[in-house]
């Protein structure tokens, strides 16, 4: 029988359920097969109005009935979905799930029909005070649940049945990676047998897509939406900001084996780095994301040698893919050119606080299914990025280990290694 323990004697921890959800649709079987298709979940932007917005494109989840009704419901309906996937795939009571919650969330704020809603009541005061009165005199909760950045956590504990208190977090665009780092280490350290990570963002708003123009950051290849994603090429011109939610089970390996569960995965190590240099540029050099992947190996107690595919962060702005190519050869050396890379964000888009969880679940289904998803739009390869991409059509390969890249603004750098068996 395997070693239920690690390199440092600490409780190995498996995968034993995966829920998905993306613009390619909703569960892990349709995704994988959108995704290993090569087909694009980006598409014009219906939500709102984006007559005078230079983005006009995004990977919306527009098919579920919360679609419509804010960032924070979105959200909520996002991690509900996947969490029951995961947990039932898991084999656990999806009313008792009987371990902590970790979730990622985008940071919150009223939506404008809650603003709205507000100032609907009317008052003769104005500015502040005017809100002020008529929110004293709103006997509602929804707006202020809304409001609330640990609500959404809340509010799935109790139907979950998850136990202790729950845990939000926001490490921008590595929050589902720390999702998953904070119940692999609670599992290391004792604390439970089994943890529910989740990476959850519904929050496509006119407001987010101005924000992110205003930095320059978002595509603005409108006129064909699903070849604006073009990770590593040389015409990338930006991310195709989107929505989304991954949610994994994890389980200590004794725990697993002991109820005879299946496992899809394990979570071998991870790593983190924080970098102070810009709030939304990356150091120059590289050296926050070079030092977390390699604290990401070191906590796997693997070699660079041993990794056998790269699920990238990739989002195809000029420079985020400059600085993982960066990363990925001093680490590597020259093995890179040999190591194969993709990108899911060519065709899902940049789900945000769920792209870390989201692209961790389909790391684990490439080394389970034996195939690479494509990098699609990889037509005209940047050869300053010298990185052996999976271009277009999916491979097969036999893939035992895998890295998952997250590299967030303001300095939220993760990285989770990943294997196929527990040895």
């Amino acid at each position: 029988m395997a070693s239920m323990t690690d390199h440092l004697g600490r409780p190995i921890v498996v995968v034993t359920g995966i829920g998905v959800v993306t613009s390619l649709g909703a569960g892990k079987t349709d995704n994988w097969a959108a995704l290993t298709a090569g087909r694009s979940g980006i598409h014009p932007i219906t939500r709102f109005p984006t007559d005078l917005l230079n983005t006009r494109i995004s990977g919306t989840v527009d098919f579920l009935p919360s679609s419509d009704k804010g960032a924070s419901s979105l959200t909520y309906e996002l991690a509900e979905m996947t969490a029951h996937e995961a947990i039932a795939e898991a084999g656990f009571d999806t009313r008792n799930f009987g371990g902590p919650l970790f979730l990622a969330s985008p940071p919150v704020e009223l939506d404008w029909r809650e603003r709205f809603s507000l100032y609907a009541a009317g008052s003769k005061e104005t500015g502040l005070e005017r809100l002020l009165e008529v929110a004293r005199g709103l006997n509602a909760l929804d707006v202020f649940q809304s409001a609330q950045f640990g609500s959404i956590a809340d509010r799935l504990s109790d139907s979950l049945g998850a136990i202790g208190l729950p845990i939000t977090l926001s490490t921008a665009c590595a929050s589902g990676a720390t999702a998953i780092q904070l119940g692999v280490e609670a599992i290391r350290r004792g604390e439970c047998e089994r943890a529910l990570s989740i990476g959850a963002d519904g929050s496509v708003t006119a407001e987010a897509l101005i924000r992110f123009s205003l930095l320059s950051a978002l595509s603005t290849q409108n006129d064909v939406p699903e070849r604006a994603s073009k990770p590593f090429s040389k015409d990338r011109d930006g991310f195709v900001i989107a929505e989304g939610a991954g949610a994994l089970v994890l389980e200590s390996l004794e725990s697993a084996v002991s109820r005879g569960a299946t496992v899809l995965g394990v979570l071998r190590g991870c790593g983190e780095k924080a970098d102070d240099f810009h709030r939304t540029r990356s150091k120059p050099d590289g050296s926050p994301a070079i030092a977390t992947v390699r604290a990401a190996l070191k906590d796997a107690g693997m070699s660079e040698g041993e990794i056998a595919y790269v699920n990238a962060h990739g989002t195809s702005t000029p420079e985020n893919d400059k600085m993982e190519h960066l990363s990925l050869s001093t680490v590597f050396g020259e093995r890179i050119r040999d190591v194969p890379v993709s990108s899911n964000k060519s065709m899902i888009g940049h789900t945000l606080s769920a792209a870390g969880a989201v692209e961790a679940a389909f790391s684990l289904m490439t080394m389970r299914e034996g195939v690479i998803p494509p990098t699609i739009n990889y037509d005209n390869p940047d050869p300053a990025i010298d990185l052996d991409v999976v271009p277009n059509i999916k491979r097969s390969a036999d893939i035992s280990s895998t890295m998952s890249n997250s590299f967030g603004f303001g300095g939220q750098n993760a990285c989770l290694v990943l294997t196929r068996e527990p040895v």
